[in-house]
């Protein structure tokens, strides 16, 4: 049993007021398991209140833990950050990207204890190797803090963008097979002829992601209205559903979360089925297939036209 499968008592008694008012009506059922955030806004926070962009980074970051400690209240399994992206490093400001990573680490060393005292264990995806090495060094130094909190798992999507995730899976797979053919002595096109390209499937490229450990997520938030999923989790949100809010994220609280949640189980979730609200009976009133058939031959048979 893994750590995240242990699950902890229920602490939504911790719920403000509110809160509880839309938790309490939820189907406890239909929780999603996984909410993914696309943290969006900080900038023009700060620009509305003619503040300095580094003061919307700030809030953003004070943002955070009031939306990890509701998750943690309602024992939300996984809750996964989009923090900072891999074209915010290559194309930010160096002193932007220099303060990200301060706030960053200053995050951590600030709310390792409030995450013990909420049981949420830290964990990362991206290219963490390329951060700064003391933003590395802090980073392990929370995750094993943590570690041996069985409530919700908060991951950081740090340097992170999901077409780099997907060609380091790649790299990965091309990697243990070039290991595999190594170990038995043969060409890797002879693994390849020998069935090793039907080992390649979804599944495969699934294990090999940053987020192996986790399930998909069920909810994807975007906060500040943007309509766009910004190069995050692009394999993982293939049924996502979609939640778009015009609060900016430093206005974002756990009552927001819990809104969006109440949203999600009002959508019918089909995976490319019929849905719940799909019955036999209605099943059984379909049209059959050989009429169909004649229906449509019919409509494309060509039409005979009158010259004029």
């Amino acid at each position: 049993m893994t750590l995240s499968s242990q699950r902890p008592a229920s602490r939504a008694h911790e719920l403000s007021a509110e809160e509880q008012a839309i938790y309490t009506a939820l189907d406890q059922q239909r929780m999603p398991q996984h909410v993914a955030i696309i943290m969006d806004g900080n900038g023009r926070w700060a620009g509305r209140r003619s503040l300095k962009r580094f003061l919307g980074h700030q809030q953003g970051a004070e943002a955070v833990q009031f939306v990890v400690e509701t998750a943690s209240r309602i024992d939300l399994p996984w809750l996964t950050l989009y923090a900072f992206s891999l074209e915010n490093n290559l194309r930010r400001p160096k002193s932007e990207v220099g303060f990200l990573m301060k706030l960053l680490k200053s995050y951590l060393v600030g709310n390792v204890q409030r995450m013990n005292d909420n049981n949420v264990r830290m964990a990362y995806i991206g290219r963490t190797h390329e951060l700064p090495a003391e933003v590395q060094e802090t980073m392990i130094w929370a995750a094993e803090a943590t570690a041996k909190n069985t409530g919700t798992t908060l991951t950081l999507a740090l340097n992170y963008g999901a077409r780099s995730e997907i060609v380091d899976a790649l790299r990965n797979i091309l990697a243990d097979l070039a290991a595999e053919a190594h170990k038995r002595g043969c060409s890797i096109e002879d693994l390849l002829g020998a069935g090793g390209l039907d080992a390649l499937d979804e599944d495969a490229i699934s294990r090999s992601l940053y987020t192996a450990r986790m399930p998909d997520p069920d909810l994807i938030i975007r906060t500040s209205g943007e309509q766009r999923i910004s190069n995050f989790l692009l394999w993982q949100i293939a049924y996502s559903e979609i939640f778009i809010t015009d609060r900016l994220w430093p206005d974002f609280r756990g009552i927001h979360l819990l809104e969006a949640i109440a949203d999600y189980q009002l959508r019918d979730r089909r995976f490319g089925g019929l849905g719940e609200n799909h019955s036999d009976e209605q099943l059984d009133t379909l049209q059959p297939v050989s009429e169909l058939e004649s229906e449509i031959a019919t409509e494309l048979a060509p039409h005979e036209f009158t010259r004029h």
